[in-house]
């Protein structure tokens, strides 16, 4: 199992703010391979990760990129680029 935190508005699209999920079954897998299972829930899941944009990603608290490999047990965030000022 791996666990999967959201934050912010896709807390808030999602109405929720984690999930555990079994590591899905693709050969290697990566954070973008999640990534589209997530988008193929449909609805508010493809507005949310459907964009190759605005998602940043951290595997075990540490930045990751859409080829990072995932492995049983980690824990996988995804929240929006924040702007400051």
């Amino acid at each position: 199992m791996i666990t999967v935190l959201y934050f912010a508005r896709f807390r808030e699209k999602l109405g929720r703010d984690q999930e555990s999920l079994p590591l899905p079954s693709a050969s290697p897998v990566t954070v973008q391979v999640l990534l589209d299972e997530l988008v193929a829930r449909g609805g508010a899941w493809s507005d949310v990760f459907g964009c190759e944009r605005g998602v940043l990603v951290a595997v075990n608290q540490r930045m990751a990129q859409r080829d990072s490999l995932l492995c049983e047990g980690d824990e996988i965030a995804f929240f929006p680029p924040v702007t400051g000022g």
